[in-house]
């Protein structure tokens, strides 16, 4: 992956935080939002994309882009860096191949013990009913 290109293709914005604040909150665009649209991309191929945007469903719009956005500093510039590295982190994520799940043995003092709380719960339950009189 190359970083210094897929750095190029981020758009950055600038927009007002939200939340409480002093006087100076209302005249600074201190929260940046990143936005990566993935199926331009030409960092990845087709394969990768896709894995992506499965990766990613819960956070693209219909037009495939990726909105990420910090707020965390007051700072725009760190603001900036803060989502800038979290997106990389993301992407790497993303792009990992998942590891195959081992199938294990469920141990027999499970099955037993599983088992033995059903017994007990049923003879819970038929205790609770009134005696059958013939």
């Amino acid at each position: 992956m190359d970083v210094d290109l897929l750095k190029s293709e981020l758009t950055f914005k600038a927009v007002r935080s939200s939340g409480s604040g002093g006087q100076h909150v209302n005249k600074v665009a201190s929260k940046v939002v990143l936005y990566f649209n993935i199926e331009k991309s030409n960092v990845f191929n087709e394969e990768e994309k896709e894995r992506l945007k499965a990766f990613f469903k819960n956070r693209i719009n219909k037009q495939g882009v990726l909105i990420l956005n910090s707020g965390e500093s007051r700072s725009q510039f760190r603001n900036k860096a803060l989502v800038t590295q979290r997106c990389l982190e993301l992407i790497e994520e993303g792009l990992k191949p998942e590891e195959e799940r081992k199938t294990t043995k469920v141990p027999k003092a499970v099955k037993r013990k599983r088992l033995e709380n059903k017994r007990k719960n049923s003879e819970k339950k038929t205790n609770r009913k009134p005696p059958k009189v013939d």
